[in-house]
């Protein structure tokens, strides 16, 4: 039987990813409510990464293993993804997603935050 991902030190990864997901979520919105046609592009992927966020946090909370699986995975590809185009393409990018430059807006918490979900879900998977 695997281990609770949400106990102990999982209990501060949820955390994180409430506050993330809260947090993107209202920059988004507001973004995408005042400013959408300044960055579409940018805007929409911060809406994406906030989406993200909110299926992470909720998943890791329920030990919902597959689904924290396919969501730490997504966001990992995505801040990867992003981050490089970003710098590639910074004109592409108006304005900032939070998984620009792989997150260096948010203190790389965006590059590190899916690795420390998968870390937990390995850990606790036996």
């Amino acid at each position: 039987m695997s281990e609770d991902v949400a106990a102990g030190p999982g209990r501060l990864l949820v955390a994180v990813y409430g506050v993330f997901a809260v947090a993107a979520s209202s920059r988004a919105g507001l973004q995408l409510a005042t400013s959408f046609s300044d960055a579409p592009v940018a805007y929409l992927l911060s809406a994406l990464a906030a989406a993200v966020y909110v299926v992470a946090t909720v998943a890791l909370a329920r030990s919902a293993r597959r689904v924290a699986q396919w969501a730490c995975g997504f966001e990992l590809a995505g801040v990867l993804v992003v981050g490089t185009l970003s710098l590639l393409l910074p004109d592409a990018f108006p304005d900032e997603t939070v998984w620009s430059s792989y997150g260096l807006g948010y203190a790389l918490v965006p590059l590190v935050l899916p690795v420390l979900g998968l870390l937990r879900l390995r850990v606790t998977a036996s």
